[in-house]
């Protein structure tokens, strides 16, 4: 089971805390605006990856709507790790923006 939080709630949290936030699109997608600091790792290669995710750290998963962080939510929960889905993803994402890789 995974939590759920919407862009306004989660741009809040970026304001006053130093969040763990992974991203799940891909790489052009990543490239064409994603949140400064973020973890980069594309959804299909998730299950490859999980070495590169802390089981004791809280992440929050984006991607461009919400829907392909819910599927990334809900197989890294089954893994055990603790995360929240942001709802709404970069198309509703108001902050600051880093382009490139």
């Amino acid at each position: 089971m995974y939590q759920t939080i919407s862009m306004p709630e989660f741009e809040q949290l970026v304001k006053n805390e130093k969040l763990a936030i992974l991203d799940v699109r891909e790489q052009n997608e990543y490239e064409m605006g994603h949140i400064e600091g973020v973890q980069f790792i594309p959804l299909n290669t998730i299950p490859t990856n999980l070495a590169a995710l802390n089981k004791e750290q809280a992440y929050y998963v984006v991607c461009h709507s919400g829907m392909r962080s819910a599927s990334a939510c809900n197989f890294l929960a089954e893994q055990g790790y603790q995360v929240t889905n942001v709802m709404g993803g970069m198309s509703s994402w108001r902050g600051e923006t880093v382009y490139g890789m």
